[in-house]
Parts: structure tokens; sequence; C-alpha cells
């Protein structure tokens, strides 16, 4: 996987930040994990390898693809 910096709204090099991954085209964000056990409760079919990171809707709005 090589990842391509997309971008953040972060002011200190913290996170969040968007990455593409430039071999097939998918997207990894960095987050703060989402832990709150009631919001993951209510998440479905949830595998072992899977975790939920909270993206600000800003980093999207900014840095996602418009296509």
């Amino acid at each position: 996987m090589a990842l391509e910096f997309i971008g953040t709204t972060s002011k200190d090099g913290d996170c969040p930040t968007l990455y593409r991954d430039t071999e097939t085209g998918n997207y990894v964000v960095q987050g703060d994990r989402l832990t709150d056990p009631e919001h993951l409760a209510q998440l479905r079919d949830v595998k072992k390898s899977e975790t939920f990171v909270v993206i600000p809707a800003d980093l999207l709005t900014r840095f996602a693809p418009k296509e």
C-alpha cells in the first residue's frame, strides 16, 4: 500500500487526516477512535478486524473526491 496525503483539518499536525491508497484508489482516515459503548452498540455487522474513527464533516467536505 502506498499512501498519498490528501489533507487535514488539523492546525498542529494532529489528526484528523485523509489519505488515498495510490494502488487501489481506496481511502484511509486517521482520527479519534470511537469508544462510546452506546454508539458502538448501534453499529452493524462489525468484524473483529474493524475499528471506527470519528471523521469531522469538514474533512470530507474539503478533501473527499467530488466525482
